[in-house]
């Protein structure tokens, strides 16, 4: 499979067509007011009067970013933010009647997008959110790309484990024989095996591939 083909499939089997913006809210008419603006955009979206009551919800598995207000009954926004983070890296955009410097640091460190005032500037939230989305895009593609370069480098032998590392630190394979204590020969070999299983169809791309894993010079077990 090509790189352009893998990229192709990559979007389409990891990345949904679809996407969603849940939004959380006790104020019914906030969500109502944002709900109809999201949709007359274009945009999929998901309501919840309380952040109970998005974390008990199974969400799909899709694109997505939330749209949180930061005080709600109950659980208050910067909970729903911390009990969310452990499980999802899903990109969180804050809302507030009334901000305060404490909470939108602890809302920024947390990892949130922004953090928006009532009432709701709308072009700014749009392009907050078509940020987000595509933050979102990105990390669920990284992830799936590190997945796929893990199982790669798993597939390989004890040995090839062995021989990769020497390779890529710049070791010619006579070196890299002496040091494991095999003949140059086989050290050609692995490299070949090497080379197919991890998918490189280049040196410079094995040493790309091999740096993304921290292989670093040292040989592995």
């Amino acid at each position: 499979m090509t790189r352009t083909a893998l990229s192709s499939s990559l979007r389409e089997g990891i990345v949904p067509p679809h996407e969603m913006v849940y939004i959380v809210d006790d104020d019914v008419r906030v969500v109502d007011a944002l709900s109809s603006l999201l949709r007359a955009n274009g945009k999929q979206v998901q309501m919840f009067t309380s952040g109970q009551d998005f974390l008990d919800f199974e969400r799909q598995d899709s694109c997505a970013c939330l749209i949180l207000d930061l005080r709600m009954p109950g659980l208050n926004g910067l909970q729903v933010q911390e009990s969310i983070a452990a499980q999802t890296t899903i990109p969180v955009i804050f809302i507030t009647g009334r901000g305060d410097v404490p909470s939108t640091v602890t809302a920024m460190k947390g990892g949130a997008m922004d953090f928006l005032t009532k009432p709701i500037d709308e072009t700014a939230l749009l392009a907050c959110i078509e940020k987000a989305l595509e933050q979102d895009r990105k990390l669920r593609l990284a992830s799936f790309e590190q997945e796929s370069l893990l199982a790669r480098y798993r597939s390989l032998t004890p040995r090839e484990q062995q021989v990769l590392p020497l390779l890529v630190s710049g070791l010619l394979n006579k070196q890299a024989a002496w040091e494991l204590g095999i003949t140059e020969y086989t050290v050609q070999i692995h490299r070949g095996h090497i080379m197919r299983k991890m998918e490189a169809d280049s040196f410079a791309t094995l040493v790309k591939l091999a740096s993304k894993l921290n292989l670093g010079s040292s040989k592995t077990s």
